[in-house]
């Protein structure tokens, strides 16, 4: 009699119950990728206002306005007027465009990133007319999100926050 080898029911059973067990733990992490993108995205994009503001303001230094409260008449290379407030970028739509180099869909709302005006840009903005401006990648939900606030005297200067939980994202 030949003595045959292989699994048996029972090994086979227990094999798939460890790999449903891993799956379920190991799948969270793993699914929220998106969100852990969407999340850089953000840190890129507060990064690349910060670096353009601080070199506007360079600018705003050297040109003696930096303590304006709004100066029309900066030139910053772009061929394209900057306006900008205590020496740093405004939050509006078409100042954000044009020192970033970038173009914006316009969103709805402050709470709202559903396209309104579609340039088939990457990122959304909102601009509320306040000195504050919303910024959503395309497709993100509304609780992810980079808010820039512009600054508003010489002690008070802007503010970025982002979304830092991926599970918002």
């Amino acid at each position: 009699m030949k003595n045959q080898q292989g699994f048996t029911l029972i090994e086979l059973v227990v094999v798939i119950i460890i790999l449903g067990i891993l799956a379920t733990v190991a799948a969270p992490k793993f699914l929220n990728l998106q969100g852990d993108a969407r999340v850089s995205s953000l840190a890129g994009m507060k990064g690349a206002i910060q670096s353009a503001n601080a070199l506007v303001y360079s600018k705003a230094s050297l040109a003696g306005v930096e303590k304006s409260a709004l100066n029309t008449d900066l030139d910053i290379g772009t061929g394209e007027v900057l306006f900008t407030a205590y020496g740093y970028v405004l939050a509006t739509n078409s100042d954000l465009e044009n020192v970033l180099d970038v173009e914006f869909n316009h969103a709805t709302s402050s709470t709202d990133p559903t396209i309104t005006h579609d340039n088939n840009a990457e990122w959304t903005i909102y601009a509320d007319g306040n000195g504050d401006a919303y910024i959503w990648q395309r497709g993100a939900p509304a609780t992810c999100k980079l808010t820039y606030k512009q600054a508003k005297s010489t002690t008070e200067l802007p503010s970025y926050q982002i979304t830092t939980d991926s599970t918002k994202c």
